[in-house]
């Protein structure tokens, strides 16, 4: 199933992740993530683009398994919206998610967005191939073209990682949802730090998409630079801007990842 197939059951009735969308032992997190998020967006007020959401992934959303996904809407003020949402499997929740959605106002403060980085263009950049068995399932749905920092597992080390991204079939149409499950593609920043393959995972994201939101074509590339603020004890806390190819913000990301090597 392809992402909006998945989005359109899940929406309709009850859902088993398939194997396709796997990251290791568990469901590829951006998808699980924007499965929650579409839920919401049926509870909030129309005209309410979502501006915030947090994440704890509280445990693995595993594949060949129903999941249910429940949201109800906390508190709808004039302007903004506050919505949860569950994803609940065997009886226990494995991901919960807060969200916040709100209808633009007029203001008197106007600060330019951050400006992109300068990047390589995407067809000179190292694609990340699907490799069955060796790289996640769920890349055989997005490619990633590397243009910072090392490879995960090098040794290199570093701050920053990060590089190009899109669907490798274009959706009909590129929706905030899709956007979700872009932004969590890229591996953790930490992983070139290690010198062999080790686990890793997100333990809590953040994440703002910024409205209004610049315009992007469904096959357009997106570009995403993380760099990690402090790692140690098995934690990371990394922090990522997401731009379109005209060099436009489209969103913020922030992470606290567990890492087992």
């Amino acid at each position: 199933m392809n992402f909006d197939q998945l989005l359109a059951s899940a929406a309709n009735q009850g859902l088993t992740m398939p194997a396709s969308w796997g990251q290791g032992r568990a469901t590829f997190g951006g998808l699980v993530a924007a499965l929650a998020f579409d839920r919401m967006t049926r509870v909030v007020a129309e005209g309410r683009p979502m501006r915030s959401m947090q994440v704890s992934f509280v445990g693995p959303v595993t594949a060949d398994c129903e999941v249910v996904i429940e949201a109800d809407l906390l508190r709808e003020g004039k302007a903004v919206s506050q919505a949860r949402a569950s994803l609940i499997q065997e009886g226990e929740t494995r991901l919960a998610a807060l969200a916040a959605f709100g209808s633009g106002r007029e203001s008197s403060v106007s600060v330019p967005a951050l400006a992109a980085p300068d990047a390589p263009e995407p067809d000179s950049c190292q694609a990340l191939p699907y490799i069955k068995g060796v790289t996640p399932e769920f890349t055989q749905h997005i490619e990633m073209r590397w243009a910072f920092g090392g490879m995960p597992f090098s040794g290199k080390g570093g701050r920053e990682m990060g590089g190009w991204m899109r669907f490798r079939k274009p959706p009909a149409e590129l929706t905030d949802a899709h956007l979700v499950a872009l932004i969590d593609a890229w591996p953790p920043a930490l992983l070139p730090h290690l010198k062999q393959p080790a686990p890793a995972s997100s333990l809590s994201w953040a994440f703002d998409i910024v409205h209004p939101r610049p315009t992007m074509a469904p096959d357009d590339w997106l570009l995403y630079r993380a760099t990690i603020d402090q790692a140690a004890a098995g934690y990371g806390h990394t922090q990522a801007g997401i731009w379109n190819r005209q060099g436009e913000l489209v969103a913020l990301s922030r992470q606290t990842v567990t890492v087992f090597g």
